[in-house]
């Protein structure tokens, strides 16, 4: 059975939205395409926006893109 590759903007994506929520830094980001680092950016900034909110831990494992339904 072969694997789909997952789509690299949703990788940037999320890896983004985990450093938002973690606290890091957004000059963190590891991309140097201009695209990838737009994804990754729109990531942070969701994740830092629900780390204010309060939505870490289990309380925002409904907003967390790496926990599939």
């Amino acid at each position: 059975m072969k694997r789909q590759k997952r789509d690299p903007a949703q990788k940037a994506f999320v890896r983004g939205y985990q450093a938002g929520v973690t606290g890091k830094s957004r000059d963190m980001c590891p991309n140097q395409n201009i695209q990838t680092r737009q994804y990754w950016m729109s990531g942070w900034r969701e994740g830092r926006a629900d780390s204010w909110a309060g939505m870490t831990g289990v309380s925002g494992i409904h907003k967390n893109p790496t926990v599939l339904s």
